[in-house]
């Protein structure tokens, strides 16, 4: 299993602290959000791929050249070239852009560089390994929370459906911007670039496999905070 963390984005809503830094590698309690990501990651993770874009890309470098830990050796920038908000490729399309150009044909957790949490990624790993296909990890909101995030409903396990920041969630249940995609999504998710859908988050990948194939839900348990404002930052930092 490979693994891919999506650190591409500008973060404008974070300006001016992220003007001249990406979002992940803002400190949070002494060290990089990136940095307690990667400590997080298990062993059988083979491989790490960290997408930056082309403004950032040698923070990364440099974080990587200061990083002291085991998985050092397994970590590697890619540089989605783009240089600006507008021509960014989007999450999903910086999933497929590392995909292709390093040729993948394997399992790929995928985890978004905003997420500071705390949870075993060892069980969100077995999970998978039971169900046999595509996971999205999910925590318990309550309702006023939920309309900030992609809202999913369940049963026995499958989800039944995807909502982004909806204005009257169905349910409490929220995605997390952690997933494991199979070998064979990869090739779905090639499809689904040549549509005209949404690029940005993978959750909009989740919405879309919802419609065609069985996608499971693993509840989370521990804390989970998605840094999108200066507000949130602010309050954990």
């Amino acid at each position: 299993m490979k693994g891919v963390i999506l650190c591409a984005g500008y973060a404008t809503r974070l300006y001016p602290l992220t003007l001249n830094k990406p979002k992940a590698l803002l400190e949070i309690r002494g060290k990089p959000l990136l940095t307690d990501i990667v400590e997080r990651i298990p062993n059988e993770i083979e491989k790490i791929y960290i997408v930056s874009n082309d403004k950032f890309y040698y923070s990364f470098v440099w974080w990587l050249e200061n990083l002291k830990s085991e998985f050092k050796e397994k970590i590697e920038i890619i540089n989605d070239e783009t240089s600006t908000n507008e021509n960014r490729l989007g999450g999903i399309g910086d999933l497929n852009f590392v995909i292709e150009s390093k040729q993948i044909d394997d399992d790929i957790l995928v985890i978004l560089g905003d997420n500071y949490f705390n949870f075993n990624l060892d069980n969100f790993i077995n999970f998978f390994k039971k169900v046999g296909g595509t996971v999205l990890g999910v925590v318990s909101l309550d309702k006023e929370q939920a309309k900030s995030f992609g809202v999913v409903e369940i049963a026995d396990d499958k989800i039944s459906s995807f909502e982004e920041k909806p204005e009257n969630p169905k349910s409490n249940l929220v995605s997390t911007g952690l997933y494991i995609f199979t070998k064979e999504d990869l090739k779905e998710i090639k499809e689904y670039m040549k549509t005209n859908l949404n690029k940005d988050g993978p959750g909009y990948l989740i919405k879309y496999f919802v419609g065609i194939k069985n996608v499971y839900a693993y509840k989370f348990d521990g804390w989970w905070i998605d840094i999108g404002s200066i507000e949130e930052y602010e309050k954990i930092k």
